[in-house]
């Protein structure tokens, strides 16, 4: 093999982390900016989540692969829907507990259930891609979209220094507490 082939080898395979890596990213960073802004994370993005989790619990249920790992997998990938179930279940007359109790559904669904279907889905778009990717491109990948996250988190709580009142008119959204009047 010559060395530009090599290169362009290496090159080839590195496509499918920065894919992974930005596609992460992108889907991160609206949930984590609304909790910084807001201190919560809108439904729709809760009910996204369930969506492509549900899809991919159906997925991990028949694929061919050993049972035991695809349990795991599939029951990691109900938490969104046992939120949903749970607030069937528990109205707001009830005790603290069983609020407590669905906000930390909540908390797993999208602490747990978006990274890891995030992760779902790429191994079920890339099958050999978990295989083929070193562990330490895995932690990078792992870190940057954390890095994201925790940006996202971080300017969603500091929105007043750069955007203001207006601009989350604009864009369709409620105004969060203490966003920034436009000047005059």
């Amino acid at each position: 093999m010559t060395e530009v082939s090599a290169v362009e080898e290496k090159r080839r395979r590195d496509v499918p982390v920065g894919v992974v890596m930005v596609g992460m990213a992108a889907i991160v960073w609206w949930p984590a900016f609304t909790l910084g802004a807001w201190q919560e994370i809108f439904f729709d993005d809760i009910l996204a989540l369930w969506a492509a989790s549900t899809a991919a619990f159906v997925f991990v249920l028949v694929e061919r692969k050993p049972i035991g790992g695809r349990l795991v997998r599939a029951m990691l990938l109900l938490l969104p829907s046992l939120w949903i179930f749970l607030n069937f279940v528990v109205e707001d007359e009830t005790t603290d507990l069983a609020v407590a109790i669905v906000d930390l559904f909540a908390l797993a669904a999208v602490l747990v259930g978006i990274p890891f279907t995030l992760w779902v889905l790429v191994r079920i778009v890339w099958p050999d891609f978990a295989a083929e990717t070193r562990r330490r491109t895995k932690w990078l990948i792992a870190v940057v979209v954390l890095g994201v996250a925790v940006g996202a988190l971080f300017l969603g709580i500091n929105h007043p220094h750069f955007l203001t009142c207006d601009d989350f008119a604009i864009s369709g959204n409620s105004e969060p507490a203490g966003c920034t009047p436009e000047p005059e």
